[in-house]
């Protein structure tokens, strides 16, 4: 093998298993109750209306002393806006995906921060126990 074919190869491997990686974190996406973070954004699907979803995001955004900046809802989509104690954007979009099933999609900042997100899903959460 050629130096070219080889370093070729050494940049299809990894890169597969990366885009392997992803697909299977798209598709669990899809399934209610699993949590998933990609790039940037904790996505969620919850077997609750979006009226539901959305009053539990509004409470736990309260909660959790993020202060509101902004919030929107129609029937079919919601969007509530915060700023936390470092002044980073909260931007918390819920989609009606049926009547009874609703995503949810967290993302803190411009690159999204995993630990903040998780955080504000789980009192979401618990706020709609």
């Amino acid at each position: 093998m050629t130096k070219k074919q080889i370093l070729i190869i050494a940049l299809i491997i990894p890169s597969t298993a990366l885009v392997a990686g992803c697909i299977a974190a798209a598709v669990g996406v899809g399934a209610v109750g699993t949590v998933a973070y990609i790039r940037g954004d904790l996505e969620v699907m919850e077997a609750v209306s979006l009226d539901k979803v959305y009053n539990a995001a509004v409470k736990a955004v309260a909660e959790l002393e993020l202060r509101e900046t902004g919030k929107t809802k129609d029937v079919l989509t919601a969007t509530i806006t915060a700023r936390d104690a470092e002044n980073k954007k909260v931007n918390i979009k819920l989609s009606a995906q049926e009547a009874q099933i609703t995503k949810i999609s967290i993302r803190i900042g411009t690159f999204g921060n995993e630990t903040k997100s998780r955080r504000i899903y789980e009192q979401i959460k618990k706020n709609l126990q």
